[in-house]
């Protein structure tokens, strides 16, 4: 290990669930030097592949139990481990939760926080409003107050967070990257359309599938793939029974996943706001297919607004709209030249500002300019 490297915690209270690994790991692969240490309060399922040895804060037993509940809702920091003997220069917490329960570690150990907003901890009315006040809600003015920097994983969650009364100056977007992004582009031989993420109101599985029987309804035979799990899983299939050639492919690994994505003639992601606020950052669904120069298809809830547009990298169609998606689908159906080009478009726009060393490198500037200052670090 680099001595001359500075030492700072990583807080997530999961210590890591598997949907998060990859994209958790790809903020901190280009870093030089800052030196990474993960603490949190539980090991979950993903530690394993995540290839880190965590600190998990308190002790063994109900002893450790009760400590981390004092942690959480009172802010008491465990003295096991002993975090002030790494002698960090600053505390990165993921998620605005993660923030919240950061802070008294921040406090204790004089340190600059910085929390990473990834879209629904910014959205969710629940977070902010409500009788019984969560551990954020409550926490959350004087988060404000002492945090240095909230780095938001696109434009659309930094507005929602200064519409939260966040400090502008204290915002800033730093996307998370893909690794995806391919050195070139070979030829491409577009079978079909794909859609992944998980089966919940937020991701807007039911506006793709009436967008799907429009295309059917106008002779376009197209077949959609739409992977993933979730609680509306079933009533997903169930509702497209009917229509010929949409496969459920249900959940799929890193190679099976990048493998319909290359096939794809679009990556489709017609995310909506769900009933309780909730709304996505910028789905890394779409950032992985522009590296392997696929087109997105999404709604202006996804954070891609103003930027796969703006790129020629894809459509934006307005949040819900089924015939608009289906007109969006349609287009790129019809026209092999316009999908080249949007193609290309892509994978140009995934290389200058989603590419996984280069936002990482952007996130350790941000962090080091921050940072307490070592003599002997």
């Amino acid at each position: 290990m680099n001595r001359a490297m500075s030492t700072i915690l990583i807080y997530r209270d999961r210590l890591l669930p598997n949907s998060e690994v990859a994209f958790m790991r790809r903020q901190y692969m280009g870093f030089e030097r800052l030196r990474p240490i993960w603490v949190g309060c539980r090991a979950d399922a993903g530690l394993k592949a995540a290839k880190i040895e965590p600190m998990i804060l308190g002790g063994d037993g109900v002893s450790g139990c009760l400590e981390r509940a004092l942690f959480k809702q009172a802010g008491i920091v465990p003295s096991r481990p002993d975090l002030a003997a790494l002698r960090p220069v600053l505390i990165h917490a993921q998620f605005g939760r993660g923030g919240a329960l950061a802070l008294p570690i921040a406090q204790k150990l004089r340190i600059p926080l910085v929390v990473t907003f990834h879209g629904g901890d910014a959205f969710k009315n629940k977070h902010y409003q409500g009788i019984v006040p969560t551990i954020f809600k409550r926490r959350w003015e004087e988060l404000k107050s002492y945090a240095s920097l909230f780095v938001c994983v696109s434009a659309a969650v930094r507005d929602k967070l200064a519409e939260r009364g966040a400090p502008a100056d204290k915002l800033d977007v730093i996307h998370i990257g893909t690794d995806t992004v391919l050195d070139a582009l070979a030829p491409r031989h577009p079978k079909h359309f794909f859609f992944a993420g998980r089966f919940v109101e937020k991701k807007g599985i039911f506006v793709l599938i009436e967008a799907i029987r429009r295309l059917r309804a106008n002779g376009v035979a197209t077949p959609a793939v739409l992977a993933g799990e979730g609680p509306l899983f079933a009533q997903a299939k169930e509702q497209s029974a009917d229509l010929a050639d949409v496969v459920f492919a249900g959940w799929l690994g890193a190679d099976a996943m990048r493998a319909e994505m290359a096939d794809a003639v679009a990556v489709v992601i017609p995310s909506i706001a769900g009933s309780d606020g909730d709304r996505e950052g910028l789905p890394s669904v779409a950032v992985e297919a522009m590296g392997l120069g696929v087109p997105v298809i999404a709604s202006d809830f996804t954070g891609l607004k103003g930027i796969a547009d703006a790129a020629g990298a894809g459509l934006v169609v307005p949040a819900g709209d089924a015939a608009a998606l289906a007109e969006a689908m349609l287009r790129l159906s019809n026209d092999p030249l316009e999908l080249t080009a949007m193609g290309i478009a892509a994978h140009r726009l995934a290389a200058a500002e989603f590419c996984a060393l280069r936002q990482s490198k952007r996130l350790e500037d941000r962090l080091s300019e921050l940072a307490i200052i070592r003599g002997d670090a």
